[in-house]
């Protein structure tokens, strides 16, 4: 039997934009069920900045793209 190749994981950085979109903006970083992984490819495309404001960090959109 030929081996299964290993599925390409997924982008949902997309989806965290939208979501994101939804919740006006920003998001308490403990609350979002994406991964560090998605979060940290949309920092490196200055897409999102998390802010520490001290009550927790928060995920928001970037607005100065």
């Amino acid at each position: 039997m030929p081996k299964k190749a290993n599925p390409v994981p997924k982008d949902h950085s997309q989806l965290c934009l939208q979501y994101l979109s939804r919740c006006g903006g920003s998001a308490r970083l403990c609350s979002i069920n994406f991964s560090l992984g998605v979060i940290q490819t949309l920092v490196n495309r200055n897409l999102v900045k998390v802010t520490n404001t001290g009550a927790g960090f928060f995920v928001e959109l970037n607005e100065t793209k």
